[in-house]
């Protein structure tokens, strides 16, 4: 069960052996939905942090620490602190309910890796779009992305220490999301609060796929 559980959404058998045994790895007769969501954004916007507070296992990453060659493509204006950067995604897995099982894919943020964004969307049930309020330009290509892919997608206010709070409703406006769209803030360092956002994401897919 746990290749096909691996197969249907494109991940390794190797990343299922870590982490605390679940219910369904030691029951046969319990069958998870497996399902997979995929976490998108700016650059330096917090995704990493946000696989990582959540991941039952070691999350997988791709980080690379950041050059004198990247300093004309990435702005580190908001984030002066921030060393490395994803270069092919972040993975990690957060069992709910014990038989709900979610695999996040973290998508990296610079423009010159999009291109790998249809590979890593495949077989995703909806996305997180997280949102800096410092820059909120740099989330427009992921929404441009999800609306015009029509994947289910919540928006994600990632509030950083110093930055202004904006209410979901300025958000909203701000970046013209539909009314059916979630808007959330939140914190991706704390679990709880990456969790509540997860949730949405899957209540938001089942209340837009058609029966």
């Amino acid at each position: 069960m746990d290749s096909v559980v691996s197969d249907a959404v494109g991940v390794s058998p190797l990343l299922e052996e870590e982490g605390p045994v679940q219910p369904w790895q030691t029951d046969r007769t319990r069958a998870p939905i497996a399902t997979k969501i995929v976490v998108a954004g700016g650059f330096g916007v917090g995704k990493t942090t946000l696989v990582t507070a959540v991941s039952e296992i070691t999350p997988l990453q791709t980080e690379a620490l950041m050059t004198e060659a990247s300093e004309e493509h990435d702005d580190l204006t908001a984030t002066p602190e921030k060393l490395t950067t994803t270069v092919a995604m972040d993975f990690g897995r957060l069992t709910l309910d014990d038989d709900l099982v979610l695999y996040l894919f973290g998508t990296p943020g610079q423009q010159r890796f999009w291109f790998m964004w249809d590979d890593l969307v495949r077989g995703a049930i909806g996305a997180v779009v997280m949102a800096d309020t410092r820059r909120l330009k740099d989330c427009f290509p992921a929404l441009d992305y999800f609306e015009s892919c029509g994947m289910p997608y919540v928006v994600a206010v990632n509030h950083f220490d110093g930055s202004e709070r904006f209410e979901p409703k300025d958000v909203r406006e701000a970046l013209t999301i539909p009314a059916h769209v979630p808007v959330m803030i939140m914190d991706a360092r704390r679990r709880i609060s990456v969790i509540e956002t997860l949730l949405s994401v899957v209540g938001h897919a089942l209340d837009v796929t058609p029966e």
